[in-house]
């Protein structure tokens, strides 16, 4: 087998330019403090914080204007976001400052190896997936975050009652994640589809811009079953 077909399929493509100066400073200063470092295997998640509480995985947080606000909304919850883009990392490392948002870390990483090797069994309360890159043609479907091994391996690292949130504004990827997610037997969708509304999402820029665009928004919320 030749090395790209070894290679594992990635749901991003690093377009990142140049860092500002003060995100390089947040990148060099606040990380350390609000960061978290791994290099691969579990991830020890209760030690992430000083105190116990209920982890809320959030993918992709662009720039983390969503993350910041509802990390400070639910100061009862920990939450870990996960991105990419050290420049939108750099951003959301400021506001965690600013704000004093105690409750918030950040990690650099591909996202779906953290899930699969880094993320214990049965360890988060919930996971957020807002406006994932949605890759609209046919043969890029296979880049998409959203796939049934990728949501069976979200179903093992939630707990008993967590929830699975996701969010986008293209419909062809909704009725996708739609139909997946109803083939998931430890999901539970107590909506029967869509949900009435976003939940505890606040508005972001991504859904600002697709709204912009006429998309309409889709928000599905899924509880994770004690058993199938």
């Amino acid at each position: 087998m030749s090395a790209a077909a070894d290679r594992p399929i990635r749901s991003f493509v690093r377009r990142e330019g140049r860092l500002t100066a003060g995100q390089q400073r947040a990148l060099d200063e606040l990380y350390p403090q609000f960061g978290v470092e791994w290099t691969g295997g579990s991830l020890d998640v209760d030690g992430l914080f000083a105190q116990s509480a209920p982890l809320v995985l959030d993918i992709g947080y662009g720039d983390g204007e969503a993350l910041a606000e509802i990390a400070a909304a639910h100061p009862a919850r920990h939450y870990l976001g996960v991105e990419v883009y050290r420049a939108g990392t750099g951003r959301l490392l400021r506001r965690i400052e600013s704000g004093g948002i105690g409750n918030l870390k950040v990690l650099l990483a591909d996202a779906s190896e953290l899930l699969k090797e880094g993320i214990p069994t049965a360890s988060l309360a919930g996971l957020q997936l807002f406006f994932p890159d949605p890759w609209p043609k046919k043969r890029h479907h296979k880049r998409r975050m959203v796939q049934a091994p990728w949501l069976a391996t979200v179903a093992d690292r939630l707990q008993p009652g967590g929830f699975l949130h996701m969010a986008t504004d293209w419909a062809e990827y909704a009725e996708w994640m739609l139909e997946l997610t109803e083939a998931e037997p430890r999901l539970h969708n107590p909506h029967g589809g869509f949900a009435p509304d976003a939940g505890d999402r606040p508005g972001t820029r991504f859904e600002r811009r697709g709204v912009r665009k006429g998309h309409a928004v889709f928000d599905l919320i899924l509880e994770r079953v004690t058993s199938p």
